[in-house]
């Protein structure tokens, strides 16, 4: 699939693939989300704010100049800011694609990083030469002040002009906590929003610290996701919990959403409140919150695909990512977007097809394809 440009990001033409519970495919317009959702459906979206994770300087120790962006966090706290996971870069900017960025400078504990007006000493490597555990110097409002003003948005070599902070943002962003944008969220803008209260699909957020996508450096993507820290108020909890008595659905709008509610309930009753979502979710997960997800389009081999394993089976997601490809679909974090339903296992009876229609054309088709229409 083609990487969007940031112009994809609120095309009024961005594209839905909609995955049935049977396995059918359809298209539609990202647009017309809602007609998709059913009343009494609960969509649930991560309304963290991206912060300014990449932030370039030197090693001190060597005098090399570095990239480091910012991947983890303990927690959510707005006091507690004086230590995270990075992955670190050599020379070079983000116009080079992070498959072909230069390793730093060896890194040992205590090397000092001068990031502009921040200093930040490495307390730790974490198995790879890349990643490491940061200790900032001076109190949180020095970190945060630090971070604002020499922090830029992490960048991505597909999108040809340099990304500004509000182009990462969701139109539901609030707390600074994602490391790159819960990218799910950009369907989201104020037509969506009414067209789902018109149907009577509700509408809730969590916040969850979304991290590095891809570091382009395929044994540290293995380690992906990092452990993700999040919140859930009781707000939300109370209206999934209306939804699950009513037999209605649970839609996660991005994998953060599904991960940090997952995560949450992986011990049994969902509970408000902060925690760390620490697990993989794949093929062999049972869903126990979570009955659709929408999410971007993801590549075969990336942590958001194997999430998207649990969801449907992996004929399933070959047809689908057959399509994407077939119909020009865009990819990455400004691109088009798919929904799938958990699945439902059917027995069919031979020479009983399982049509469907397409919301574009509304032509009948067969079990693999409710329409080619792209």
């Amino acid at each position: 699939m083609k990487a969007a440009h940031l112009a994809a990001q609120r095309a009024p033409d961005a594209r839905l693939l909609v995955v049935d519970a049977r396995g059918a495919l359809a298209h539609a317009r990202r647009s017309r989300l809602a007609d998709f959702l059913k009343p009494g459906d609960l969509l649930v979206a991560n309304d963290a704010a991206t912060m300014p994770a990449s932030l370039a300087g030197a090693h001190l120790p060597t005098g090399a100049a570095i990239e480091v962006r910012l991947a983890g966090r303990r927690s959510l706290a707005v006091d507690d800011v004086r230590e995270f996971t990075a992955v670190v870069f050599g020379d070079g900017d983000w116009h080079t694609p992070t498959e072909h960025r230069a390793l730093p400078p060896e890194l040992r504990p205590g090397d000092v990083l001068a990031l502009g007006p921040l200093r930040a000493r490495i307390l730790r490597l974490q198995g790879h030469p890349r990643l490491v555990s940061l200790h900032f110097e001076g109190d949180a409002d020095t970190v945060w002040a630090g971070i604002a003003q020499h922090g830029k948005p992490i960048q991505y070599a597909h999108v040809p002009q340099p990304l500004a902070l509000w182009d990462v943002w969701t139109r539901v962003a609030a707390l600074p906590v994602a490391f790159e944008p819960p990218s799910a969220g950009f369907v989201l803008d104020w037509a969506l929003l009414s067209a789902l209260k018109a149907r009577g699909v509700g509408f809730a957020t969590l916040t969850h610290a979304a991290g590095i996508s891809s570091t382009g450096d395929d044994a540290l993507d293995a380690r992906l996701p990092l452990d993700e820290p999040y919140d859930i108020p009781p707000a939300t909890v109370h209206a999934i919990a209306q939804a699950k008595r009513s037999s209605h659905r649970v839609i996660a709008l991005g994998t953060t959403v599904a991960r940090a509610l997952e995560h949450a309930a992986s011990l049994g009753q969902l509970r408000a409140g902060a925690g760390v979502a620490d697990q993989r979710i794949g093929p062999q997960t049972r869903l126990r919150v979570v009955d659709a997800i929408v999410s971007g389009t993801h590549e075969p081999g990336t942590s958001h695909y194997e999430l998207l394993r649990a969801f449907a089976p992996d004929d399933v997601l070959r047809r689908a990512s057959d399509e994407l490809e077939r119909a020009g679909y865009l990819t990455h974090e400004f691109g088009d977007t798919v929904l799938i339903e958990a699945h439902v296992a059917k027995a069919v009876r031979p020479g009983s097809p399982n049509t469907g229609q397409c919301e574009v054309c509304r032509a009948d088709a067969g079990p693999a394809l409710a329409c080619s229409t792209p």
